[in-house]
């Protein structure tokens, strides 16, 4: 349509560029930015001087600290809509009241 740009079309969310959108997984975008990280860092050790030995060695060391972190991240992430999708139905307690006099019979002072 005349006049009508890529990212004014009917069902694009504003703010969002047209790559962007919200079916992408932030938590994908963090670790393949990690691993350009794990690629980039031991080729400039190298162009720098340092031996072939310490850029491996910084290569699996940021390859652990990344695996690691993606783990740590998809298990909150799976916490979170845990405990996302509970605050519907809030925890009532032992005895199924929702807290202090919340009684319905008994002792009345």
């Amino acid at each position: 349509m005349p006049g009508i740009r890529e990212h004014d079309a009917p069902g694009s969310a504003p703010g969002h560029s047209p790559g962007r959108g919200p079916g992408r997984d932030p938590v994908n975008e963090v670790v393949r930015w990690s691993a350009f990280g794990c690629a980039v860092v031991p080729a400039v050790l190298l162009l720098c001087g340092s031996p072939l030995s310490g850029a491996a060695g910084a290569a699996l060391g940021l390859g652990a600290v990344t695996a690691a972190s993606h783990s740590f991240l998809r298990y909150y992430e799976r916490a979170a809509a845990r405990l996302g999708a509970g605050a519907a139905s809030p925890h009532r307690g032992r005895h199924g009241r929702t807290g202090i006099g919340t009684h319905r019979g008994g002792r009345r002072s």
